[in-house]
């Protein structure tokens, strides 16, 4: 399979860190689970609270296996952002 460029020479196998927001609690404990990403949980307004975990995807099938787990504990996603390309 090759890659695909999406814009501004981004493409599906480029490893970016990525901050993704989800509706609900996570433990600190679980980063190993999510590659390692920092989670921090934050009250915010209207969604509260707010788990949001911000790291390195090698990949975007890395990133996509970490949206599933999330996906399998019933946690909505509420943002998905691309922070910055990894050196």
């Amino acid at each position: 399979m090759t890659s695909s460029k999406t814009g501004n020479d981004l493409t599906f196998s480029l490893p970016v860190r990525y901050r993704v927001c989800v509706k609900g609690y996570l433990d600190e404990s679980w980063s190993e689970r999510f590659n390692d990403m920092h989670i921090s949980n934050q009250l915010s307004g209207n969604i509260s609270p707010l788990a949001v975990l911000v790291g390195p995807a090698m990949d975007q099938s890395e990133l996509v296996g970490v949206l599933n787990s999330l996906y399998e504990m019933h946690l909505p996603l509420v943002s998905v952002e691309l922070l910055a390309e990894r050196d």
